[in-house]
């Protein structure tokens, strides 16, 4: 491997506050775990069908405004509760959000919705650095999803830390796109998000230090690109890169950037490495091995790549996943393995259903 790639020179004191983290693999120290607390599927809406299995569409239209299978859910939850377990153990603080009623309608001035669950921080809240950014998110079902974190957010603000949102959208019928049609799997890329006004989710977004790896997808746009570029200011260089994906949502399981040197990419959405991540020691994800029998609600089997860094040798697998622990070993990394194929269901992994809060690190550069 190039060692240019591992040259990377501190620019700042870490911040003494409660929220720090400026990569996916600094040293974990403290993070949150989602919850799936009365998960529902939410009011059906044209942002959904673009990035659903297809497969899905119509138990998502049926079920609207219900509750997940009670079943699934209690799955779901004793393996989050053995995640945060597991990560306790390995010496990282554990936070969680409150409850929030998800099956209770609300509305703005131009539609009616109600809410799907608080399983997935990585979605609602970006840190970079010393500041905890509340997203814009483009999904209504998902307006008032940051309430679950509020008192966390609260803590933190009073903490010393950086407390920012995105401009709050209003997600009415101009931000989406009227006429889409799915382009299928091999067709071009077309968005369901319109330029009308910022939105985006902050797992399309991943941290190199200086650096902030980007994609548009159907819930991020460039106009929200562009607001976090100009709110982060001349610190940060963010790189935003088209991937082999017709339906792109959340870059966590594309291109995982896992230590200083070395990075996991999809197999066929990353065709060519882009040229930012010259020198760098690539793997290729193993193909993965959820049956098809599992139930996937909003997520391809390639959730398996959607892992978590907990420092830059430490890395939480699934543990049913075993071509991708052997992978992980092979690649000089040592997987910790961890229950989370009913969490699957619910459209995230490790990645998703985490916020790394603070990490032992300083802002430094890569590249």
């Amino acid at each position: 491997m190039d060692n240019s790639a591992t040259e990377h020179t501190a620019q700042a004191e870490q911040p003494a506050g409660p929220v720090c983290s400026y990569t996916e693999w600094d040293p974990l120290e403290e993070v949150i775990v989602g919850i799936v607390d009365e998960a529902s599927f939410p009011t059906w809406h044209m942002a959904l069908p673009p990035v659903l299995p297809g497969n899905q569409h119509e138990t998502f239209r049926r079920n609207a405004g219900q509750p997940f299978p009670a079943e699934q859910v209690a799955a779901a939850h004793r393996e989050l509760e053995e995640f945060a377990h597991i990560l306790t153990s390995e010496g990282v603080k554990v936070r969680r959000p409150e409850p929030i009623p998800q099956r209770t309608e609300y509305s703005t001035l131009d539609w009616k919705s109600t809410g799907m669950y608080a399983a997935m921080p990585r979605d609602a809240l970006l840190v970079v650095g010393d500041d905890i950014i509340e997203c814009p998110m483009a999904w209504r079902s998902r307006y008032y999803e940051n309430l679950a974190y509020r008192p966390l957010l609260k803590e933190y603000f009073r903490g010393g830390a950086k407390w920012s949102a995105g401009p709050k959208p209003e997600l009415t019928d101009e931000q989406f796109d009227q006429d889409w049609t799915d382009p299928g799997e091999d067709g071009p890329q077309r968005l369901v998000v319109t330029e009308f006004e910022p939105t985006f989710d902050a797992a399309d977004f991943t941290r190199c230090g200086r650096d902030i790896i980007a994609q548009k997808s159907n819930v991020t746009n460039d106009f929200g690109i562009e607001w976090l570029r100009r709110h982060l200011g001349d610190d940060y260089r963010i790189h935003v890169f088209e991937f082999n994906d017709s339906h792109p949502m959340h870059i966590d399981a594309t291109l995982v950037p896992m230590a200083p040197g070395k990075l996991l990419i999809h197999p066929e959405r990353v065709p060519e490495v882009p040229a930012l991540f010259k020198g760098w020691d690539v793997m290729t994800a193993p193909a993965p091995v959820i049956p098809d029998a599992h139930p996937l609600y909003m997520t391809s089997k390639w959730i398996n790549m959607n892992i978590l860094m907990l420092d830059e040798e430490r890395v939480i697998v699934e543990r049913q996943d075993q071509p991708m622990i052997d992978a992980m070993k092979k690649f000089g990394f040592k997987p910790i393995p961890v229950n989370f194929r009913n969490f699957n269901s619910f459209g995230g992994s490790f990645h998703c259903a985490t916020l790394d809060v603070r990490r032992r690190g300083t802002l430094e550069s890569y590249f």
